[in-house]
């Protein structure tokens, strides 16, 4: 994220854990939430750069061969649950070769090079893209 962008900017003092999910108020800043989140800034220095990434695998394709295409989400269930997290936290990955390594929610580590450029998908929008040459199940310590 870049830096001083605030993900709750904007909506101090509302909880909307006290109101119902039928409720209109709750529809409206669900609404306002998602436009906001969807349009997130990315940190243009990013883009461009060999990076190595730790998140969690939101299967998009997956074929006889394994996992192709994915969202790479930062917390546990992201995508899953509604709503998914701000766009520039979310990358969207097309592997270079399928794997059959992950799969939905698993920890991992991925490489490639980073872009800005925004995809909708029907699990999130992201504001990141990564064509991924490596992929490798998540451990604290570089093996």
């Amino acid at each position: 994220m870049p830096a001083g962008w605030d993900p709750a900017a904007g909506f101090e003092g509302l909880n909307p854990n006290q109101l119902s999910d039928s409720d209109p108020r709750a529809q409206q800043l669900l609404a306002r939430m998602r436009k906001l989140w969807d349009e997130a800034p990315v940190n243009p220095a990013m883009d461009g750069r060999n990076v190595r990434l730790p998140g969690y695998v939101v299967p998009l394709e997956e074929g006889r061969n394994g996992l192709r295409e994915f969202l790479l989400v930062p917390y546990f269930g992201a995508c899953i649950h509604t709503p998914p997290p701000p766009a520039n936290q979310i990358i969207h990955v097309v592997l270079d070769k399928p794997t059959r390594l992950a799969k939905s929610m698993d920890a991992v580590w991925l490489t490639g090079v980073l872009r800005t450029g925004r995809e909708k998908t029907e699990m999130g929008q992201s504001a990141y893209r990564m064509q991924g040459t490596g992929l490798e199940l998540y451990t604290e310590k570089r093996q």
